[in-house]
């Protein structure tokens, strides 16, 4: 059987080089590149997220990403955030008091925790939803975090949401919760589009169960 060929973008924001051997492990063929027409014809594109909301967006832009995410959702073609490059899925982020718009896929605004030791480093359960193909096997396992900001409140209607919403959604997202200090959203599965807050490449043996039913996904195309 042939890999599934999946590129992580390079913008400049990210730990891509963990992300490509997790993924290599996981049983795909991986590039890292910023390479528009490499993003596009892939079967899997990775989107990583290190840092500031606002500095990742403008990394984004300067690859012309947004369009790129954009073109393969309307097409279907699978596309993985994880940590920030889940969170500019969003439509908004707040740091330091800058809004800076994100790619509005998703509704929601991606704020400050409510815990009173911040970054949230380190090991975390996450309540999964039934039905979930991202967490199949590894539903009540840990995953890694390094965050301060997150999604802490959800709303989802039939005329709300972001820009997958307003395409056709035949089906309400799954949402997955983590908890620090209050609730969070630690995982997005919307059809093509799926994200993370955590890091399933630094996520040890559950990380690696999680990216290989994303991939298979990818086979199943």
């Amino acid at each position: 059987m042939t890999r599934p060929d999946v590129v992580v973008l390079d913008y400049g924001s990210g730990n891509v080089r963990s992300a490509q051997r997790a993924l290599e492990h996981a049983g795909a063929r991986v590039e890292v590149t910023s390479d528009p027409a490499r993003a596009m014809e892939c079967d899997g594109l990775v989107v990583p997220g290190v840092g500031a909301f606002a500095a990742c967006m403008s990394g984004l832009e300067g690859v012309g990403a947004p369009g790129i995410i954009d073109r393969r959702l309307a097409g279907g073609r699978p596309v993985l955030g994880i940590c920030v490059g889940m969170q500019i899925l969003f439509a908004l982020g707040v740091e330091h008091g800058e809004t800076t718009p994100g790619l509005d896929q998703w509704p929601g605004v991606v704020e400050r925790l409510q815990a009173p030791v911040l970054p949230h480093m380190g090991w975390n359960t996450v309540e999964v939803p039934a039905g979930s193909l991202l967490f199949h096997g590894v539903e009540h396992e840990r995953f890694y975090f390094v965050h301060s900001y997150g999604v802490q409140s959800w709303e989802w209607t039939e005329h709300t949401g972001g820009g997958m919403h307003r395409e056709c959604v035949t089906r309400a997202p799954l949402v997955s919760w983590g908890d620090y200090g209050g609730p969070f959203i630690a995982a997005i599965e919307n059809g093509a589009l799926v994200a993370t807050q955590f890091h399933p490449e630094k996520s040890g043996e559950a990380g690696a169960v999680l990216l290989t039913n994303w991939i298979a996904q990818l086979a199943n195309q």
